[in-house]
């Protein structure tokens, strides 16, 4: 293995966030409300093959990578996953490979992506009211749905399980307790995570955010929580922990308390083009480097892009002018 590639920043590469499609089968309002219209998909033909992303992950390999997480839209969607799951394993038995879904099509896929090898998987789950979680999401069953998929997710042996909450004030920041006290216990890990300004559909206003501080001031009446160390530079969640034992909390805190200094992610958009921040605009297209035989010409693209990373967005978001950002389900969460 080679020494690992450093940012200008002083980061290391140790994390790449794969989107396997920018389809979903929600229209969340965060995301791709349905209120914006008609929106434009790529055509299958135009994603990474699994051949693609097992190249691409082995060339990451060499250059200090350690985690995988593979992202959508909804990577469920994806004909096959397990497959893909399997051929990341059987090449790279020590990574962590990760992925985030929003449940729906999780219960008869649970098994065999254990089976195949995922490490972990997230749920995303915005409150548990069914006719809110319409209105977020678009689709009236996504309550019951998500929650038979967090039970698959458990009995194929995904613990903890970790659920990611975005809180959006006046919308479902009233179900913050309720969703603390349904995930406490040791087998599930809730996290909250700031409204941020990803893409321009979402008509983001800083109004909108509530601050984790806020929420963990709230939670604090339900139980003592105790802070707990990071396991590695770059987590991106504060995570406290209940002094009676019964679980762990998370918080994603973009917007209040950003995180870009211990930033070691790069993000790859189904299409092949590598981005260095969640809230870019524009990267280089990897695709013309990921076929057989291009392992030179992969490895200078990737050292390049990196070694010339500066982005901190989070930090600079009331400074910099408005600009135009990729949106969500296009850059894979």
């Amino acid at each position: 293995m080679t020494e690992p590639l450093v940012d200008t920043r002083g980061r290391a590469l140790r994390d790449v966030r794969i989107s396997l499609t920018d389809h979903c089968n929600l229209r969340c309002t965060y995301c791709m409300p349905k209120d914006r219209g008609e929106l434009s998909f790529l055509p299958s033909s135009q994603l990474l093959s699994f051949e693609e992303i097992a190249r691409l992950v082995a060339e990451l390999s060499t250059l200090g990578l350690r985690k995988v997480k593979l992202t959508g839209g909804e990577p469920l969607l994806r004909p096959n996953l397990p497959d893909l799951v399997g051929q990341l394993r059987a090449s790279h038995p020590g990574l962590e490979i990760n992925l985030i879904t929003n449940g729906v099509l999780l219960p008869p896929l649970a098994p065999a992506l254990r089976a195949a090898g995922l490490t972990r998987l997230t749920v995303s789950l915005d409150g548990l009211r069914p006719q809110r979680l319409h209105a977020m999401s678009g689709r009236g069953d996504v309550a019951a749905r998500a929650l038979d998929g967090i039970e698959a997710a458990l009995n194929a042996g995904f613990a903890p399980l970790k659920i990611n909450m975005v809180v959006i004030r006046g919308l479902n920041d009233d179900e913050v307790e309720g969703m603390a006290a349904r995930f406490r216990g040791p087998h599930t890990i809730l996290r909250f995570i700031e409204y941020m300004d990803v893409g321009t559909l979402n008509r983001w206003r800083r109004a909108d955010v509530v601050p984790s501080a806020e929420i963990l001031s709230r939670l604090r009446k339900q139980g003592d929580l105790l802070p707990v160390d990071p396991a590695h530079r770059g987590e991106t969640a504060r995570r406290y922990r209940y002094a009676d034992g019964s679980g762990e909390i998370g918080f994603i805190s973009s917007v209040t308390e950003p995180f870009c200094g211990d930033c070691n992610r790069l993000r790859v958009t189904s299409d092949g083009t590598a981005h260095t921040c969640l809230f870019s605009s524009a990267g280089p297209n990897l695709r013309p480097f990921l076929a057989e035989g291009q392992v030179e010409q992969l490895r200078a693209v990737l050292s390049t892009l990196w070694r010339q990373r500066h982005d901190q967005y989070s930090v600079e978001r009331s400074s910099v002018p408005a600009r135009h950002k990729l949106e969500m389900f296009s850059m894979g969460g």
